[in-house]
């Protein structure tokens, strides 16, 4: 099943709340990202629907193996493309908010190749 940008953006922060504080509820994502609790709780329920997440008794949110594949990918994507921005001269601030752009929109060969170059680089 093909996922948006949007819930590329819901899961990649439900894995950055996760490993910084271990579990995950709805006000928890919507503070992180700036918006209305109802408006994370629309997104959840088709995460949840999709597959990509479950919700416990407590209300806590979990990835699913699906769900953390996705987030784990754009995660890759986001950090790596970050430090190539910044490596070039960008702005941390700015790189981060444009990694974000990238991260979506290239294919796995395209990121593959990126990373493969950077890799080379960096040895060099």
């Amino acid at each position: 099943m093909e996922i948006h940008e949007s819930g590329e953006d819901y899961l990649e922060t439900i894995l950055m709340l996760e490993n910084r504080m271990g579990y995950v509820r709805a006000i928890d994502i919507a503070t992180e990202m700036g918006y209305a609790k109802p408006t994370i709780s629309i997104a959840m329920r088709r995460l949840r629907e999709n597959g990509y997440i479950d919700v416990d008794q407590r209300r806590d949110i979990h990835l699913t193996a699906l769900g953390r594949e996705v987030a784990e990918r754009i995660y890759e994507r986001h950090v790596l493309l970050t430090e190539i921005l910044e490596s070039l001269g960008v702005e941390p601030e700015t790189a981060a908010r444009e990694a974000c752009k990238i991260e979506h929109d290239i294919s796995a060969d395209t990121f593959s190749r990126i990373r493969d170059c950077f890799d080379r680089h960096k040895k060099a």
